[in-house]
């Protein structure tokens, strides 16, 4: 019987025609995983048995409503049922199953609403096919917050090394650069408040600035003193340490030879880039601002790969363990 203190956690399965079903049920393999909590794997439960077959993976139970999974249940596949066999093909991008990935990540977020979960641990979707039916949708960290009615939603990057926060995430770089103090100063005070929670009580935080050499007092633009110096005095002001806002080349070698605990992007790539070259396998994304727990893979669904059990679920594995042990906090 699966231990009832155990936290339980919904997993959606991601795009089912990428790598989010592989990297999921190759997680669930491992014991270790599932000595960690009680999963529940929201996707079809047609491919958990054609894919879970040829992965090793044995759900418990596959059930079409949770109250029916046995309660001894560690892994359960909950059955959405909203995409048939007949409508999917293997790394093929599809309206369809688009618009299924975005149906897993609902249901999941119902679950954590419910408290029939205590976190979400998502697989990747392919916005591509999301976009065919859905156009408005730009991803998991936005879609979740709407779900939750979350006005202030950031997403943070972990790994063993490194916690780097976005300002902004899923736009353009031309929207990315349209800069207010406010929004700063709010993805500062997430992010320090996300980072105590993960062990460090008195986080030491750095601020990127925008511009190349942060601006270099004026030469290469002013949002640096317009915007981001503002937002760190105001920070600092409400007793949080930060620094900047410094330049981007040379902070994040401070901060991964641990000078700071938490590095402030002020858009996707300008966080993503050195996380990613860093360890791109462990590397988790975490959604900041929702009133429940959401950690991600952070990569994509690697349609180039998906159908030859070729995918690593090394950053599934973590996605799960860093959920579990922000439960636990």
């Amino acid at each position: 019987m699966v231990d009832s203190r155990l936290p339980t956690i919904a997993l959606s399965m991601g795009d089912p025609a990428g790598i989010g079903p592989e990297v999921t049920f190759k997680a669930l393999t491992d014991p270790s995983i599932r000595s960690l909590a009680r999963c529940i794997v929201v996707g079809e439960g047609w491919l958990a048995k054609s894919l879970g077959a040829e992965l090793a993976f044995q759900p418990d139970a596959i059930v079409t409503d949770l109250d029916t999974a046995p309660p001894e249940a560690s892994a359960v596949v909950l059955d959405t049922q909203f995409l048939d066999a007949t409508e999917w093909k293997i790394a093929e991008v599809s309206a369809k199953s688009g618009q299924a990935a975005v149906e897993y990540v609902r249901r999941a977020t119902e679950l954590c609403q419910q408290g029939a979960a205590i976190a979400i641990v998502t697989a990747p979707i392919n916005k591509e096919a999301v976009a065919l039916s859905t156009p408005s949708f730009v991803g998991h960290t936005e879609y979740i917050a709407e779900q939750c009615g979350a006005d202030q939603s950031r997403m943070l990057l972990v790994n063993d090394r490194l916690r780097v926060v976005h300002v902004s995430t899923h736009c353009s770089l031309s929207q990315a650069t349209q800069l207010t103090t406010s929004r700063i100063l709010d993805t500062i005070v997430l992010g320090s408040e996300a980072v105590r929670a993960l062990g460090f009580p008195t986080p030491r935080i750095a601020v990127c600035g925008l511009n190349p050499h942060a601006g270099e007092n004026g030469m290469f633009g002013i949002e640096e003193s317009e915007f981001i110096q503002p937002a760190i005095e105001a920070a600092r002001q409400q007793g949080i340490a930060c620094d900047g806002p410094l330049p981007a080349d040379t902070l994040f070698v401070q901060a991964v030879r641990g000078k700071y605990d938490l590095v402030v992007a002020m858009y996707h790539d300008q966080g993503h880039i050195p996380m990613k070259v860093l360890d791109f396998e462990h590397t988790v994304n975490v959604t900041l601002g929702l009133p429940i727990i959401r950690t991600s893979v952070d990569h994509g669904t690697a349609f180039d790969i998906a159908g030859k059990n070729m995918a690593d679920p090394e950053d599934m594995k973590t996605a799960i363990r860093l959920a579990v042990s922000m439960a636990d906090q």
